[in-house]
């Protein structure tokens, strides 16, 4: 391809936070799990944007004219957004390890700005490469006042010619005003959007539960304990360390290999959770899986408080890959399930103080 003027929308993802973390944790730790975030993000601006590159703690990328409007536009970057919100809290949900990788990685937050201009497009030998002062631009409103002013650290900056451009209307959609000045470029005016503050009223609107009538199988269990200490059995991460792994690793103690606890750090995390899709403590929490041959699916376990203990159900269907495929790893998934709620269900008599527990009628 050799090189053309286009003419279109510039959008830069940008993780904050990401030096400050970087510096304060185990370096191959830190980067796997910014990789990880990254691929969330990456993922779910690829349904509208053309990626350009990663940047470190960045992707860049763009739409021409025609290929996107306001509402799509909105709509991917709030889909990121909430994307991103829940992987962080996964990690945090489902990691036992006390490294800071692991325990600070919700210091991590996600930042966009989005340009409307003209670029170069031309072939490279790292494949397709962007060029033009707007493209030059774009990359330099990455630091800006908006934290400092704002108390903003989770936005959308979209600059006035991205606004005139796609017909954003600021007034109507809550977007506040906001000005950058540069020796060169001189006064840009933009428009930003909070999205913790949409990710606090989603987190409040939006429910994802999987009904008994959708449900491909059911999986329970009677804990013999409160709802209170069965929400802790499922949610503290080195609580599921002790039913929800089913390979004990061997440690070092001393310098002597023996048997010990498993733990779950960084890389090891997939094998239990994928994404938080909705979390509502003491009632459920809904979550996405990755399963073998390319199938997803989605677990919905509530807790039902009744006199012998409580009830944990875990709803799961089919959310992506084949019918022949997830047969197969639907059929897996249920023996691990019940494999684990087995476990579960005796933790109670070692894990759990005598006065916290209940009587169950049967086991």
């Amino acid at each position: 391809m050799g090189a053309s003027q286009e003419r279109g929308c510039l959008l830069l993802a940008d993780i904050s936070g990401y030096t400050d973390y970087v510096t304060a944790s185990p370096l191959e730790y830190a980067e796997d799990v910014v990789a990880d975030v990254t691929r969330t993000v990456v993922s779910r601006l690829e349904a509208v944007i053309r990626i350009n590159k990663l940047e470190g703690d960045a992707a860049f990328g763009y739409a021409l004219d025609g290929e996107l409007d306001a509402t799509m536009l909105l709509d991917v970057i709030e889909d990121c957004y909430f994307a991103f919100r829940g992987r962080l809290h996964g990690i945090e949900h489902a990691v036992s390890c006390d490294c800071a990788a692991c325990t600070r990685v919700t210091d991590l937050d996600l930042k966009f700005v989005v340009h409307h201009g003209d670029f170069i497009r031309r072939a490279g030998g790292r494949g397709e490469e962007l060029t033009g002062l707007d493209v030059i631009l774009v990359h330099r409103l990455l630091k800006n006042g908006v934290t400092a002013r704002l108390g903003l650290r989770a936005y959308a900056l979209f600059t006035e010619a991205c606004v005139d451009a796609l017909g954003l209307q600021p007034a109507s959609l809550g977007l506040v005003r906001h000005s950058e000045a540069y020796a060169d470029a001189g006064e840009v005016v933009a428009y930003v959007a909070d999205l913790e503050a949409r990710w606090r009223l989603e987190q409040k609107r939006r429910r994802v539960r999987v009904e008994a009538h959708e449900a491909a199988f059911t999986v329970e269990v009677t804990v013999a304990a409160g709802t209170e200490v069965a929400w802790e059995l499922l949610t503290s991460p080195r609580k599921r360390l002790l039913w929800q792994v089913d390979a004990i690793e061997q440690t070092d103690v001393g310098g002597r290999r023996v048997a010990g606890t498993a733990s779950v750090c960084v890389d090891g995390r997939a094998r239990i959770y994928e994404e938080i899709l909705d979390w509502r403590p003491f009632d459920y929490v809904t979550e996405r899986v990755s399963l073998p041959g390319g199938v997803r699916a989605v677990l919905t376990t509530a807790l039902e408080s009744g006199e012998d203990g409580t009830r944990v159900v875990t709803r799961v269907r089919r959310d992506a890959g084949a019918r022949l495929a997830w047969l197969t790893a639907s059929r897996r998934l249920r023996r691990k399930l019940q494999s684990r709620y087995g476990r579960l269900a005796g933790l109670v008599a070692t894990q759990i103080p005598e006065e916290r527990r209940l009587p169950l009628a049967a086991v």
